[in-house]
């Protein structure tokens, strides 16, 4: 019987602008290695303080849309208090009270059931800190 948990580390450069980067791929390639046709959940989380995880459609404008609503909630001035870093690194450290930095999704017959436009993002602001990791954690 194959292991009911299994985890994996991703390293993900993101450079020093904001982004929205697709770990769909990511994601079901490790289902792939790991879950054998099982049912189960996939739990994506972001080790970070200053980024998140989201679903959503990504390639049709919806991740840049996303980084421009998240820009005029959480704009990159002076009103902060948390103050180190670049200018309006405070706002960073609030995202993830609004993108969460973690997301547990379905797996069915060992494929990752997501809609047809969905994609599992991550969702980083921090310009400071262009390396990042994932982890993604398989329990079926």
């Amino acid at each position: 019987m194959p292991d009911s948990f299994a985890t994996h580390l991703l390293s993900i450069a993101t450079g020093r602008t904001e982004t929205v980067t697709d770990l769909t791929a990511d994601c079901e390639q490790f289902l792939a290695r790991v879950a054998q046709g099982r049912d189960g959940l996939l739990n994506v989380f972001v080790p970070h303080a200053t980024a998140g995880i989201a679903v959503l459609e990504t390639g049709a404008g919806s991740d840049e849309d996303l980084l421009a609503a998240l820009q005029t909630l959480l704009p990159a001035d002076d009103r902060w208090r948390h103050r180190h870093g670049s200018p309006g690194h405070g706002r960073d450290h609030v995202l993830p009270a609004l993108v969460p930095p973690h997301a547990t999704l379905p797996v069915i017959g060992g494929r990752l059931e997501l809609g047809t436009w969905q994609s599992v993002c991550l969702v980083d602001t921090n310009v400071d800190n262009a390396d990042r990791n994932v982890r993604l954690s398989f329990f079926g």
